[in-house]
C-alpha cells in the first residue's frame, strides 16, 4: 500500500469504509453571513463534533492547528485553489480560477489530502481549459509524494436549475477520474438510480456528495440518506453543519446517517 492510499484510507470509517467531512472553506470564496461568529469558534465546534474529516483552507489550519494535532482530530483536507463563486464578484470581474498551494505545501501543514475545483461549462473563453490543466498539473505532483487528491466535480458555470443535471454532471465526474483523481466531491443529483449511474461511471473511485446551499435540517437529513444509499462514499457538507443552531449535533446526526 502506498503513503498515498494510506492517507486516503484515514478518512474512512474503519467499520463503515464511509466518511463524514465537513466542509468549512466558504470564506476564502463566499461572502460570509453576519452573526455566525468568530470562524476559530466555529471551526473548534466542528472539530468537536468528530466528523472524519474537515475540509479548510490554509488560514484556517494554521490558526487552529493545535486542535488537529490531538488523537482522536479530524483528518485535514487543504483547500488548494479558488474560483469566483459569489454572484457579485462574478458580474464585476467575470469568471476565473486559480491554484493557490502547492501539494507539498499541503503536506508540510499537515493536510492528509488535497480538494480542487473542476468546474464545467463556464462561459470565460478558456477557463476550462486553464481549470482543467491546473488540476491535472497538481495532481501529478501530489502523486509524486503521495498526497490524495479529491477532485470537486461541478457544472457551476451553468444557471442554478441546470447544475444537477444528471448526464453532463456524469461526465464531469468522468474527466475528473480519467486526469487521475483519487475521490470525488459532487452533487446529489436528486434520484438514487441516476446517483448510482454517476458513481458507477468513475469505475473504483470513491464519491462524496456535497451539500450544497443551506436548507431545513430534514430535507438535508433526506438527501443525506438518499447519497448513502445510492452508493456514494459519505458526505462533504458545510453550511447545512455549520450554520445549524447544534453543529455537534448536527454532524452527529450526519455521523449515524453516513455510518449506521
Amino acid at each position: 500500500m502506498s503513503g498515498m492510499e494510506i492517507r486516503l484510507n484515514r478518512l474512512l470509517n474503519e467499520q463503515s469504509g464511509r466518511a463524514m467531512i465537513v466542509a468549512f472553506d466558504h470564506g476564502q470564496s463566499l461572502p460570509m453571513k453576519r452573526g455566525i461568529g468568530s470562524p476559530v469558534s466555529l471551526l473548534k465546534k466542528i472539530i468537536e463534533g468528530r466528523p472524519e474529516g474537515v475540509l479548510i483552507n490554509r488560514g484556517m489550519l494554521q490558526q487552529c492547528a493545535a486542535d488537529f494535532a490531538v488523537p482522536g482530530a479530524p483528518q485535514v483536507i487543504l483547500r488548494a485553489d479558488w474560483t469566483t463563486l459569489d454572484s457579485d464578484m462574478k458580474a464585476d470581474m467575470g469568471e476565473a480560477y486559480r491554484s493557490l498551494v502547492e501539494p507539498e505545501e499541503a503536506l508540510s501543514l499537515g493536510a492528509t489530502a488535497a480538494c480542487l475545483y473542476l468546474i464545467g461549462r463556464p462561459k470565460a473563453t478558456g477557463m476550462f481549459f486553464d481549470n482543467i490543466r491546473e488540476v491535472a498539473k497538481f495532481i501529478s505532483k501530489a502523486h509524486k509524494v503521495g498526497l490524495p487528491v479529491i477532485v470537486e466535480a461541478t457544472l457551476w458555470g451553468l444557471k442554478n436549475d441546470d447544475q444537477k443535471a444528471v448526464d453532463p454532471l456524469r461526465q464531469m465526474c468522468r474527466i475528473a477520474a480519467e486526469i487521475g483523481a483519487d475521490a470525488i466531491k459532487t452533487e446529489y443529483v436528486g434520484d438514487i438510480e441516476d446517483e448510482k449511474s454517476l458513481i458507477e461511471d468513475v469505475g473504483d473511485i470513491p464519491v462524496f456528495t456535497l451539500g450544497g446551499s443551506a436548507t431545513t435540517p430534514e430535507k438535508a437529513f433526506e438527501s443525506a440518506s438518499q447519497a448513502i444509499e445510492s452508493g456514494a462514499k459519505g458526505l462533504i457538507f458545510g453550511r447545512n453543519v455549520w450554520q445549524a443552531e447544534d453543529i455537534v449535533g448536527t454532524i452527529t446526526k450526519f455521523r449515524e446517517i453516513v455510518h449506521q
